[in-house]
Order: structure tokens, then C-alpha cells, then sequence
């Protein structure tokens, strides 16, 4: 059976997300980094979960444990082409497994600046492609 390469889909960090996963522990990172990567191939962890207040599944959270510590990692695959990491942090409330609702107001602002910085993406991809660069020498 022949077997078909699959292209990773690019990933975008909002905010301090990037910053903030790198500042987790190494078990932690290796957790949502697996998740993250299965998501740019198109696919999806099994740890990765629907974010309550979202339709649909086009925002995923993950949830890990380390060291009677949780951690979680949001991410959307709402649009197409690309992965965007909006939020990675960890859970300080121990009052029930919601989401607090600074963070939840993080994600919805994150996700808003995702949509802008997509749009401008696409608009940057369309011109590129009605005016492509010529290599050729006069």
C-alpha cells in the first residue's frame, strides 16, 4: 500500500500563548504538543475536547494534569489551512472544572484577533496569487 505525505497545516501563537505553553512543565508541553500536531495534520487527539460556550467543535481545549496541577491549552481549527493556539495557561481556581471566566474572556478576544489576523492572511494569499513574482529576467 502506498503511502500518502501528509502537509502539516501552520500554526499561529495569539497573545503570550506561545510563551505561556513553553513555561509548562516538559510532560505538560509534550501533551498539548501531540494534541497541536495532530490537529495540523487534520486530525484530532483524543485528549481534545469542545470548548463550553462554543458551537460546534471549531474551539478545542485539552486538559492535563501534573503534580495535583491543571493545565489546558486552547486551540481553534475554525479555519481552514491553519492552527491557532489562543490560550495556554494554568487553572489557578480550584472551585469546579469550569473554565474561569477570565480566561474564557481571554479566549473570546484572542479568537476575534485570530479572525482579523486569518482575514488579512487570506486577503495577503489572494493578492499574491493575482499577481505572482516573476523570476524571469528582460
Amino acid at each position: 500500500m502506498a503511502s500518502e505525505s501528509v502537509s502539516a497545516k501552520p500554526c499561529m501563537f495569539v497573545g503570550s500563548s506561545q510563551k505561556d505553553l513553553r513555561e509548562m512543565p516538559e510532560d505538560v508541553r509534550e501533551v498539548f504538543g501531540k494534541a497541536i500536531y495532530q490537529a495540523q495534520l487534520g486530525g484530532k487527539a483524543s485528549s481534545a475536547k469542545p470548548l463550553r460556550g462554543y458551537k460546534g467543535a471549531g474551539v478545542l481545549e485539552i486538559v492535563e494534569d501534573h503534580d495535583s496541577d491543571t493545565y489546558r491549552a486552547v486551540y481553534t481549527v475554525r479555519f481552514a489551512g491553519v492552527i491557532y493556539v489562543l490560550h495556554a495557561f494554568q487553572k489557578k481556581s480550584k472551585r469546579g472544572i469550569a473554565t474561569p471566566q477570565q480566561d474564557m474572556d481571554l479566549i473570546h478576544s484572542r479568537l476575534k484577533d485570530a479572525e482579523a489576523h486569518y482575514a488579512e492572511w487570506l486577503s495577503l494569499a489572494a493578492q499574491q496569487k493575482s499577481h505572482p513574482q516573476s523570476n524571469e529576467k528582460k
